[in-house]
């Protein structure tokens, strides 16, 4: 088995940041209609900074796994960078060649997480 599908794999059976925080300042969920994928994604931001990310949802190995990366890489950056990842940067995450039908898949949590950033943040009255 290739390296970068050994990591799917592992992100997939053994997903980062799951779960739900309990207190979020953004939030925001989002499927994946044609396939099924559902990812919502719970973050707490202070002064532009991640400071926690959590994410819950089901679905293709795929959309789980990188949903899983992509809150690795952004736990401890600021929203500026998370809002200028694409879809290259998910696709050399994933270090596999994404077809056409799974690019969506892989997009999943990064789009929930930019959505959240900018429209997602929680009334807190």
């Amino acid at each position: 088995m290739d390296i970068y599908q050994e990591k799917i794999l592992d992100h997939y059976h053994s997903p980062r940041n799951t779960g739900t925080l309990e207190h979020p300042t953004h939030r925001h969920c989002a499927n994946n209609p044609t396939c099924g994928d559902k990812i919502c994604i719970t973050l707490i931001v202070e002064n532009n900074i991640i400071v926690d990310i959590k994410f819950t949802g089901e679905g293709c190995a795929i959309s789980q796994a990188a949903a899983s990366m992509v809150t690795e890489k952004i736990k401890g950056d600021t929203t500026e960078n998370a809002l200028k990842l694409t879809r290259d940067d998910i696709v050399k995450m994933l270090g596999v060649e994404i077809g056409i039908g799974r690019i969506r898949c892989a997009l999943l949590g990064i789009e929930t997480i930019q959505k959240a950033i900018q429209c997602g943040q929680v009334n807190k009255n």
